[in-house]
């Protein structure tokens, strides 16, 4: 049985920072590549972040890029988000996702109703 546990959220003041982390079961985390999705109030599905099965291969979405650091350690079956200088408008549901592929280039990530199986999610709100 496929499981994904995200933890981490919470309320933050703008600048501030969280790291989100996901503990994955069912799967070979190892050989998978994983994304990092979020859903803000109203609004459909936003990708965020992927990384490959090795850790090596880092991906982002222009809005968080420089801010956020996607990671992974295959030991523990964790995968991780450490998002710095929140802004308001990463105030959204974040969920960590099961991909079947990785690609280098954002392009292919955005647009998608569809990241592949995703956990239950953890509340981020970027709030004064």
């Amino acid at each position: 049985q496929v499981q994904l546990v995200e933890s981490g959220g919470g309320l933050v003041q703008p600048g501030g920072s969280l790291r989100l982390s996901c503990v994955v079961s069912g799967f070979t985390f190892s050989t998978s590549a994983m994304n990092w999705v979020r859903q803000a109030p109203g609004k459909g599905l936003e990708w965020v972040s992927a990384i490959n099965p090795s850790g090596i291969g880092t991906t982002y979405a222009d809005s968080v890029k420089g801010r956020f650091t996607i990671s992974r350690d295959n030991t523990k079956n964790t995968l991780y988000l450490q998002m710095n200088s929140l802004k308001p408008e990463d105030t959204a549901v974040y969920y960590c996702a099961k991909s079947n592929t990785y690609s280098t280039n954002s392009d292919y990530y955005t647009g998608r109703s569809d990241y592949g199986y995703r956990g239950q999610g953890t509340q981020v709100t970027v709030s004064s």
